[in-house]
């Protein structure tokens, strides 16, 4: 019995990556029962992270494998926003921890043992006509394998429009679209005819033209759905925002 648990221990740690937390069904897919965790976990050999979740002893988890996890458990899952855009060099100012922005389709919180690690913030966004399993212009981050999903720089912008007057100043969010100079003009019009936002689409509109963006002279707003006729109109402690049609 004891070389048994000591094979399955030794298999487990040569497939398990470093960094990365395995849930109670990862391991139970190895072959490793719930009571055999426990034992694990008396022993030193395995680290309870929270119920169901487990890293390797003294292990220091990654950021990649545990947004992985994560998109298990959150339907839609995604670095968006100002975090995405981060991650593809548009930034203006540098924090000393940003704060993840991740975004999902359900209501949900996440859990300590990953905010303790990685400060975060979770929002529920339903700002696209689509569907959570085939959000649009979400993928791995660079395309390569194993990593975690992330909105294109393109709606990564307009996510973080849409926080305009909520969670996301506007003299910041004008500062980034001006720095957001590269563009994909037709991925940005995909994105833009499928928004339910009349507020994004009017505001990215209107901040692309006022910085005279190369992209923006290649939308046409006849062509997006930008409501009626009647300006836009919100107060927020910015003041107020008006966006006309």
């Amino acid at each position: 019995m004891v070389t048994t648990k000591r094979s399955k221990l030794n298999t487990l740690h040569s497939e398990w990556a470093p960094g990365a937390p395995l849930t109670s069904e990862d391991l139970a897919a190895r072959g490793i029962s719930a009571d055999l965790a426990v034992h694990y976990v008396r022993s030193g050999w395995l680290r309870r992270l929270a119920r169901g979740v487990y890293c390797r002893p003294n292990d220091t988890l990654a950021l990649h494998p545990s947004l992985l996890l994560l998109e298990r458990k959150f339907p839609g899952m995604h670095v968006g926003g100002k975090s995405a855009l981060d991650w593809y060099g548009v930034r203006q100012y540098v924090s000393q921890q940003p704060v993840l922005q991740l975004y999902g389709w359900a209501t949900g919180h996440l859990p300590s043992w990953f905010t303790e690690r990685f400060p975060a913030e979770y929002h529920r966004k339903r700002l696209f006509d689509e569907a959570p399993d085939a959000l649009l212009h979400v993928g791995p981050f660079e395309k390569r394998s194993g990593a975690p999903q992330v909105s294109s720089p393109e709606r990564a912008l307009l996510e973080l429009l849409s926080e305009v007057g909520v969670r996301q100043s506007l003299q910041e969010a004008g500062e980034l679209v001006e720095s957001a100079y590269n563009l994909r003009a037709d991925v940005l019009r995909e994105l833009l005819q499928h928004c339910k936002s009349v507020k994004t689409v009017r505001l990215c509109l209107q901040l692309g033209s006022e910085g005279s963006l190369p992209w923006a002279s290649k939308l046409d707003p006849d062509e997006l759905p930008t409501g009626s006729d009647r300006p836009w109109v919100s107060r927020s402690g910015d003041g107020l925002l008006v966006l006309k049609p």
